[in-house]
């Protein structure tokens, strides 16, 4: 759509942003991102207009910095980078944008692995330092987010959402109330009854509705069905994907190519009304939410009326049958059923 030829590097294994970046080789200063940042094009505008010397770091203030990697910085020259430091050495966040020059690959062949068993970017500039190269830093106060868990997708689709432009491009019946920004679409359509409370995105040769709810921050994909007396609440549904009639999802992400069944209801929020919590790597943590959903990944098929509890997720190329209450995660490729015995009088 905007002209550019985009060449790629494949990383046949995931072994650190370092190893990333010894994929390629240019021989002059290039700019480089994280793939799971969301920064304004302003950032990246004073980034490089104030680069100098061998690196310049992108960095943004955060309240708690024990997350991040962490810039101990005098005046705008970086001394060093602690990843995720136990004590508190600096606000100063490694918000993941760099230019680089190309001695940034010689510091790469001689990065060792990390604890982690990665070679990381920043153990790659911390040699540099040591060699007595200039690293530089700059603060920039735009938004910034980075989408370190599956939740922080949340974050980032309100910011997007937030700041869009609005355009209709499809159609919209008669009857159909809109309140708020709204993204349509070529080709798509919002039948009669439906009520739009933006901002709203919905994508291309998607249907929504007849007397569909389709409430603020819900991104909606291409070539997606919402039907009729759905509700849909702050939740991305990607493309190909149908929420059949009578549904709810909140707070949630559901992958691509999923069918849910008629009468899916998503819960997105706990009977005592603490934050919602996930397991992630075997790790139960706090999404700190107190309205946090379902995950689903891509090609999942649901029977009627499956009921999903709040805080789950449900594996890719899953089929979750008739009647089925989800109350813990289900892994992928899983075949999930209810057994019952009818009694005949």
């Amino acid at each position: 759509k905007l002209g550019v030829k985009i060449n790629y590097a494949e990383q046949n294994e995931r072994l650190g942003t370092a190893h990333a970046l010894s994929m390629v080789y240019l021989d002059e200063d290039f700019l480089a991102l994280n793939g799971d940042t969301i920064i304004t094009s302003k950032a990246l505008e004073k980034l490089i207009k104030n680069h100098e010397g061998k690196v310049t770091l992108g960095l943004k203030k955060v309240d708690d910095p024990r997350n991040y990697g962490v810039v101990e910085l005098e005046k705008d020259r970086v001394l060093k980078i602690v990843e995720k430091p136990k004590e508190k050495i600096s606000d100063l966040a490694n918000a993941g944008i760099y230019v680089f020059s190309p001695e940034i690959f010689k510091a790469i062949e001689k990065t060792p692995k990390s604890e982690r068993g990665e070679y990381e970017i920043t153990t790659s500039i911390n040699i540099m330092i040591e060699n007595g190269e200039e690293v530089k830093g700059v603060v920039f106060e735009d938004i910034w987010l980075d989408i370190g868990t599956p939740w922080g997708y949340l974050d980032a689709n309100k910011v997007m959402l937030e700041r869009m432009e609005e355009r209709i491009e499809g159609e919209v019946e008669e009857n159909v109330t809109i309140k708020g920004k709204l993204v349509l679409g070529k080709n798509s359509v919002i039948k009669s009854g439906s009520y739009i409370e933006g901002p709203v995105y919905i994508g291309e040769n998607t249907k929504i509705g007849p007397n569909t709810y389709l409430r603020s921050f819900s991104t909606i994909g291409n070539n997606c069905k919402i039907g009729n007396a759905v509700e849909i609440k702050n939740s991305i549904i990607m493309d190909y994907t149908n929420v059949p009639h009578l549904s709810y999802v909140g707070d949630s992400i559901i992958g691509r190519r999923c069918n849910l069944g008629a009468g899916t209801k998503v819960g997105n929020l706990r009977l005592d009304e603490r934050n919602v919590k996930m397991r992630i790597k075997g790790k139960l943590v706090d999404t700190g939410r107190r309205k946090m959903g379902c995950l689903i990944g891509d090609n999942v098929k649901f029977g009627l009326n499956v009921m999903i509890n709040s805080g789950r997720k449900i594996g890719s190329n899953s089929k979750i049958g008739p009647g089925v209450i989800v109350y813990s995660d289900i892994p992928k490729n899983s075949l999930v059923v209810v057994k019952q015995e009818l009694e005949f009088r």
